[in-house]
């Protein structure tokens, strides 16, 4: 590789010779994530920082990807670890398992994005039955040598060579059983040697082979698990639910190792500059002495506070908080990091832009903002829409009388309610079966993701904040409450005992509060968040210091508001919905549903025009339902006075507005036996026959009843046109769009816009009038999106309905396929999302992006919206931005969550990707 290359620049694929697949701490930053994945950059840029991260080496995602697409590594790998291994072995004074005083290496995955626990990670390689005499001889501690020997033996074993984890559980228990002990801390190094004989036993029987004695051996295997835990199905399925392409691949870390295990004056742990579950400022984290650092993470001994490492370190703790304030100065962000200290020495092994709660994400941004280290628009990139959603979920009810049994940690916040169960697969299977669980563990680890996805909320007893229980379910947005330590749960008896001797048997209901950390028995009943209060104008930001999670949300708005350029309208079909969804922020009524006003009391009169036999009967029906409809638009238009509206005329087809098939059958059957026959109802019968389709959603409906119907869809204009009459008259400011659903051609939308121009000119002949009302359709056709350009010249604005659009694409039925084998292609990967939740780009999304240039091609002032479920969903969001839609509209619940996704897609340039 010639000299003048950039080091720090990936290489093209196909330039086999010139691709670097090592790169030393020192010579990345982290910048490089795609190359060295998040802990390798980092790792780097901790170095270049000039703070004490032990020497090491990172091997770059385009290896892994090489490695997993043929199934074996780069040809140039092995030569640049070696050549990296000897300039780490020279930098250290010492080989790689070497007999009298080895270096030990830990190999450790690390990714783009932060998967934790998700991957592999084996410490202490390097040593053998001849450098663990080296090490105990140089540490001078002989059960320090053989318990990390122990540690290596069943890391590798479980992570490399597949060996079932519980049989060294198993072998561990039994020892400490024999020793009477109740902690490993306590098994002396004798204990520890004839467990590093029985932990090889184990190997040797369960693998097939001997633990390896080369060193070099370990750390080439550990490279290779590595690698291939990125396609494990934990890892498959935590990047489904995060949303993570799976072609990105893990860097591997090999670090030098150093030891927390080395007696009182040694420690490990994990350390946050911010809380992450509330997101005040303090002093945050675990530790645990005489400890290496899984120990922390995987909960299986509980730790110490780390405000607690002052009195046990003066110097470390002290040395340690002036590197968190650098590093959350020089990241901008809440900083997750993790720690060793060896015999007074501090290390830093890690940081990462930490996980955090929802709200804890809402503070920290407004923190930051107030600090001067970002601007709003990287504050609106540090939160999400999915994030306000949960901070829009009811809490429990502080007045409710509770029987509280135990608190932990209150790990990460929500009110979860849910029977026990005390396995991954019971919560699995019982979740779809529809009931709702409550994870209950001793502590979880990552086998246990498809269990902690399926619940409701993780409880566990042992654990802190930074335990894989709550790391996992901070990231997920999951209820947990980790360490109640009062709490004695028996998963092999699927029991739990809480204080006073009460047993919580597997289907007893509990309720955990992930912001309280209190457990409780049976259901609690919950009210409705302060967030949602303050949207519906119940709560004011500012009003008091509880309110200071309100006032971030608040804030956070406001940067949204003045930064977005979509608009964000309602589905709403009544005032009721109107006036909410206007509290909650709604800019107009992107999609009023008109079929809704058709039912309830006013069926027997759609009865009543569906049996019409003659010109004279339907014009009567339609004159009875004419005043109520007009009455239906003057309250919704006085609701959102000032605002656009946007009505749709009738799209369902008839036959929903008859009683059921079955139903009806039955009634006139059970009449005509007790020869008492009811002629409406065998009317009924006639037209439920009459108007019955194979597949109705393709049917007779939308345009094509105002086409088929005379009169049907004139009777909505006259309703509409006269509503905006009246409102006009009574000094208001009515803003009616009229819209025409299902069109397939321009035909059809010209036809009807003919009737529905001259009725309109009728009423302003009567009122005196202009009404000035907007004539529009819905692109929800294939069809329609591919002559967009041409139904352009009838329409005044399009909105996109892609409910329909979905369907009629991918040739779904919404309501068949996401019960028959949605979860299959879920599980699969075939999708990453259901196209009915987030929009597919390359799809749908296609032809919406082909609509929008072709509509606004023949008539530039085109307005263009969206009115299907998507308009509420944030990934969605930012697609309808980029292609250039003038609003969104979604549920009244939904709007906050528009209006913030709004935000960040016109402030993302500004901002960075902080998944």
């Amino acid at each position: 590789m010639s000299e003048n290359k950039d080091p720090h620049v990936a290489r093209p694929a196909n330039s086999v010779e010139d691709v670097k697949f090592v790169y030393d701490f020192t010579e990345g930053n982290r910048d490089l994530k795609d190359l060295l994945g998040g802990k390798g950059a980092n790792l780097a840029e901790m170095t270049n920082l000039g703070l004490p991260v032990p020497p090491g080496f990172t091997i770059t995602t385009e290896a892994c990807k090489t490695y997993l697409d043929s199934g074996d590594e780069p040809a140039a790998l092995r030569d640049e670890v070696s050549a990296h291994l000897t300039a780490l072995e020279t930098a250290m004074g010492k080989k790689l398992g070497q007999a009298d005083d080895p270096l030990l290496v830990s190999v450790r995955s690390g990714a783009k994005f932060s998967m934790p626990g998700m991957m592999d990670t084996v410490l202490n390689i390097g040593l053998s039955d001849k450098s663990v005499q080296g090490l105990a001889k140089q540490s001078g501690d002989e059960r320090f040598a053989w318990d990390s020997y122990r540690r290596l033996i069943q890391m590798f074993g479980k992570t490399v060579l597949g060996v079932e984890g519980e049989l060294f559980e198993d072998a561990l228990d039994a020892a400490k059983k024999a020793k009477k002990v109740a902690v490993d801390t306590e098994l002396e190094a004798a204990d520890l040697k004839k467990l590093v004989t029985r932990f090889k036993k184990i190997v040797k029987t369960e693998a097939g082979r001997d633990f390896p004695q080369d060193p070099r051996e370990q750390m080439d295997l550990a490279i290779h698990a590595v690698f291939d835990s990125w396609n494990t199905d934990r890892a498959k399925l935590y990047r489904r639910q995060e949303r993570i392409p799976g072609d990105l691949g893990t860097a591997v870390n090999i670090c030098s190792m150093v030891f927390g295990n080395l007696g009182p004056d040694s420690g490990t742990g994990v350390a946050f500059t911010r809380d992450p579950a509330s997101g005040h400022a303090g002093v945050y984290g675990d530790y645990l002495q005489n400890a290496q650092g899984e120990d922390v993470v995987a909960g299986i001994r509980n730790t110490v506070p780390l405000a607690e490492l002052e009195q046990i370190d003066k110097k470390s703790y002290d040395q340690l908080m002036q590197i968190m304030g650098t590093l959350e100065n020089h990241y901008k962000d809440l900083c997750d990091i993790e720690f060793t200290i060896e015999r007074g020495q501090l290390w830093m092994l890690q940081t990462r832009v930490g996980k955090r709660t929802a709200g804890a994400a809402f503070r920290i941004a407004t923190q930051l903002v107030d600090q001067g280290l970002i601007d709003e628009a990287e504050a609106l990139q540090r939160v999400t829409g999915a994030q306000l959603a949960q901070l829009m979920f009811p809490r429990f009810d502080d007045e409710a009388k509770v029987k509280q049994v135990g608190r932990g940690i209150a790990a990460s916040p929500g009110a979860a309610v849910g029977k026990a169960v005390f396995d991954s697969y019971t919560a699995v299977k019982w979740s779809r079966s529809g009931e709702k669980v409550i994870l209950v563990r001793r502590e979880t680890n990552p086998d246990d993701l498809d269990g902690m996805i399926a619940a409701e909320g993780i409880l566990t007893s042992r654990g802190g904040k930074t335990s894989h229980a709550a790391v996992v379910a901070r990231g997920m947005g999951k209820t947990c409450v980790c360490g109640a330590e009062e709490l004695e749960v028996d998963t092999k008896r699927r029991r739990m005992t809480v204080p006073g001797g009460h047993v919580v048997e597997e289907g007893d209901l509990i309720s955990i509060d992930g912001s309280s950390g209190k457990v409780y028995l049976g259901e609690v009943p919950v009210v409705p968040s302060p967030v949602v209060e303050y949207f519906e104008g119940r709560m004011h930001a500012g009003a008091h210091d509880a309110d200071e999670l309100v006032e971030a949300v608040h804030r956070i708005m406001a940067f949204a508001d003045r930064k977005r350029r979509l608009r964000v309208r309602a589905n709403a079909d009544n005032a009721e919905d109107a006036m909410r969804a206007r509290r909650f922020g709604a800019q107009g009524i992107g999609l009023c549903r008109t079929e809704h006003m058709f039912l309830g009391d006013r069926r027997e009169l759609v009865e009543r025009l569906i049996l019409a036999d003659t010109d004279v009967e339907r014009e009567e029906s339609l004159k009875a339902l004419l005043p109520l409809q007009k009455q239906d638009f003057v309250e919704l238009f006085s609701a959102m006075d000032g605002l656009p509206v946007t009505v749709r005329l009738l799209d369902p087809p008839l036959h929903e507005f008859l009683p059921d098939i079955t139903e009806l059958s039955v009634r006139v059957a059970l009449a005509e036996s007790r020869k008492d026959p009811h002629e409406n109802d065998l009317r009924l019968l006639q037209a439920v026959h009459r108007l019955h389709e194979q597949n109705p959603m393709l049917g007779l409906r939308g345009v094509r009843l105002g086409l088929v119907i005379p009169g049907l869809f004139t009777m909505q204009v006259r309703a509409i046109a006269e509503a905006v009459a009246e409102r006009k008259n009574a000094k208001g400011d009515p803003r009616a769009e009229i819209m025409i659903p299902l069109v397939g051609t321009v035909q059809e939308l010209e036809i009807v816009r003919d009737e529905a121009d001259q009725v309109i000119a009728e009423v302003e002949a009567a009122t005196g009038m202009q009404l000035k009302l907007a004539i529009g359709t819905m692109i929800e056709l294939p069809r329609a999106a591919l002559t967009a350009g041409q139904i352009a010249e009838a329409a005044e604005f399009f909105s996109f309905g892609t409910n329909d659009l979905t369907q009629t694409v991918w040739g779904f039925s919404r309501d068949d396929v996401e019960a028959s084998f949605f979860t299959a292609y879920l599980e699969k990967g075939i999708f990453g999302v259901s196209p009915f939740e987030t929009i597919d780009r390359d799809g749908v999304g296609a032809l919406v992006k082909l609509a929008v240039e072709a509509g606004r091609a023949t008539r530039p002032d085109l307005k263009l919206g969206v009115c299907g479920e998507h308009g509420g969903d944030p990934e969605s969001v930012h697609f309808f931005h980029e292609v250039g839609l003038d609003y969104v509209s979604c549920s009244p619940f939904r709007i906050p969550v528009a209006r913030l996704e709004a935000g960040r897609a016109a402030s993302s340039s500004a901002g960075s990707d902080h998944r």
